[in-house]
């Protein structure tokens, strides 16, 4: 057993020592303990969630990483189920990685015998699997798998990217599983495993975005721990690692993050930070080639994103100059592929899908050879495993990005539904009956998926992108027709009757990538002169909502002082709760109102510190 564990620890040593960079680590060894998921977690976009808390932690508690499995105090026991979260790009999988790296070195939790890290990602090629054969594919030098697991021997087992696993997690009709060596469906394993049915010696440690781990039943969770954002000068840290050659660049393209509060919150996420900042960089150093209409360093996601893909597919980014002719032959071969990825990527969305297989690729006409030869690491990424291989976007926002061109380009020539792949639907045709349809879609979209990808089917039809594009990724356009009538659509879904919802604040951040901003600009005018009292419309508190994220008036403080009814409170209540300092003073309130409040101030994602 000593010579299996010997060997075991220098393949994951060899395996996982690659691909770490230590200065952006030192934010991962201090994780927030939790006390389980908010509203906000389990019902919205990750994106959205980032944007709504303005991507500050959650708590002031936290756990260092080598504290992770050990008991919290002198009398009680340690974890057996942890779950950690966090959003998509945060660094879950490096955290990961960074903790089996450290451990197999010695460096922490040593007494943890032994460590079995697998993803979910590799757990999808598998149909059924035992319990024994499941710590056979993480540790494949066993012998006798029962001996991995005897004694009071410490076993940790770790499965990475619960989001990524192909099969939602059934617990109230799992079937019961106690025998180590019957093989069960993968799904049913792992609830079985959670539950202690099989297994129950060992620790299972859990990563995962926030609202997958909502299967997972609170009371089956012992610690509940969560991945914090960049902080101010962690982000400047980040991205000096980032321009390591050119501190010039690197301090500009800060000043460009920080000088727009809603990028600058988003780039509390690695990995959005890391498209952001490229796609800033690119632009910088092409701006002085480019004619004058173009020289607005891009602000909203849309423009951001096509900088990005015209940089990834440009061969930009290559080290070693390459033939003009060869770079023509490598973007248009690029440009076929994203044709065909924007269509895995547009369905695999809606199925929330976000791993592809190589049968996956077939199915979608995607040609693997080309795959490999041109398309970009910083598009889409592909891991080997031992039974296939995956592929996945580098970020959840590339795939949505990618969807939303596809989208772009079919509704343009389709004549029917287009969110209905196979099967049959009823005739639609014209461009703007499909943008109408996403809309809808998105609108009755329960958790917020297809928020993201309406920004940027929203951001497509803003002139600066479509001039960005066009003739490129899109055809030279005829869309000057549409614009005002996509910004009708959007407005249609602003004036909430009962309460303004996060669809109606996404809505708002849909016609901002559109380009369109008199509502917002005229609220936030009154705000600045405190002439809001009845002007509160329906369609102008989804405004103020928006506003109450991006705004700087509201940095400082929010000040609805003598402008609030009771209707207009209620309507803004949800919304109001991530104010930090929030002034209700002068508003002519009723007890009733107060009894609004007091539920608002006891929620679970209260974040209101300071309140007149």
């Amino acid at each position: 057993a000593e010579l299996m564990v010997q060997k075991h620890l220098e393949s994951l040593q060899s395996s996982c020592g690659n691909g770490l960079e230590t200065g952006a680590l030192q934010r991962l060894t201090n994780l927030l303990l939790v006390e389980g998921l908010t509203d906000l977690q389990q019902k919205e976009h990750d994106i959205l969630q980032v944007e709504t808390t303005k991507g500050l932690p959650s708590t002031s508690k936290s756990i260092p990483l080598e504290k992770l499995f050990l008991p919290l105090s002198k009398v009680s026991i340690p974890p057996r189920i942890s779950v950690t979260v966090g959003v998509a790009g945060i660094g879950k999988s490096t955290l990961v990685k960074l903790f089996v790296c450290s451990w197999a070195k010695g460096e922490i939790s040593r007494d943890i015998l032994l460590v079995l890290p697998l993803t979910f990602k590799e757990l999808n090629t598998h149909e059924k699997l035992s319990a024994e054969r499941l710590l056979c594919l993480a540790c494949p030098h066993t012998t006798a798998p029962g001996s991995v697991l005897a004694g009071a021997a410490r076993t940790l087992l770790i499965l990475d990217g619960l989001d990524e696993f192909k099969t939602p997690l059934d617990f109230s009709n799992a079937v019961v599983c106690t025998d180590p060596k019957k093989e069960i469906q993968v799904d049913n394993l792992i609830t079985n495993i959670i539950r202690g049915n099989l297994l129950q010696e060992a620790s299972v440690w859990v990563t995962s975005r926030p609202a997958a781990a909502g299967q997972i039943p609170s009371g089956l969770v012992d610690r509940m721990t969560e991945i914090r954002g960049l902080g101010a000068a962690e982000m400047k840290d980040f991205l000096e690692q980032m321009f390591l050659d050119n501190r010039d660049l690197s301090s500009q393209v800060l000043q460009h993050i920080r000088a727009n509060r809603s990028l600058q919150v988003l780039c509390t996420i690695p990995g959005f930070c890391r498209i952001s900042a490229s796609s800033i960089a690119y632009f910088l150093k092409h701006s002085n080639d480019q004619s004058q209409e173009a020289t607005v360093v891009p602000r909203t996601l849309s423009e951001i994103y096509s900088y990005y893909f015209k940089m990834a597919l440009s061969g930009d980014w290559l080290e070693k100059p390459r033939e003009a002719l060869k770079i023509e032959q490598a973007v248009n071969t690029s440009k076929k592929l994203v044709g065909s990825l924007g269509r895995l990527a547009f369905y695999g969305l809606l199925r929330r899908k976000h791993v592809f297989y190589e049968q996956d690729m077939k199915a979608y006409g995607i040609d693997l050879s080309l795959l490999h030869s041109c398309l970009s690491t910083r598009l889409l990424l592909k891991e080997d495993m031992p039974a296939s291989t995956a592929y996945y976007f580098s970020h959840l926002t590339i795939q949505e990005f990618l969807a939303a061109l596809y989208y772009y380009t079919a509704a343009k020539r389709a004549i029917f539904d287009l969110f209905v792949e196979s099967g049959v639907s009823w005739p639609k045709l014209g461009f703007l009956s499909h943008f109408r349809s996403a809309v809808q879609r998105a609108l009755q979209a329960e958790d917020g998926q297809l928020d993201i990808f309406m920004r940027f089917l929203s951001g497509l039809l803003s002139p600066p992108v479509n001039r960005l594009l066009s003739g490129w990724l899109l055809l030279k356009d005829e869309h000057s027709g549409w614009h005002s009538q996509a910004v009708d659509a959007l407005q249609g879904c602003l004036q909430a009757e009962h309460a303004v919802s996060w669809r109606a604040v996404n809505a708002m951040r849909c016609l901002h990538e559109l380009q369109h901003t008199d509502t917002a600009q005229a609220v936030e005018e009154a705000m600045r002169s405190g002439t809001l009292a009845g002007m509160l419309t329906p369609t102008n508190c989804s405004a103020l909502a928006y506003l109450l994220q991006v705004s700087d008036v509201c940095l400082e403080e929010t000040n609805l002082s003598n402008c609030l009814t009771y209707n207009v409170c209620k309507r803004l209540l949800s919304q109001l709760l991530f104010c930090h300092s929030l002034r209700l003073d002068n508003n002519q309130f009723k007890d009733d109102v107060m009894e609004l409040l007091g539920s608002v101030l006891s929620g679970k994602d209260c974040q209101i510190q300071r309140l007149r």
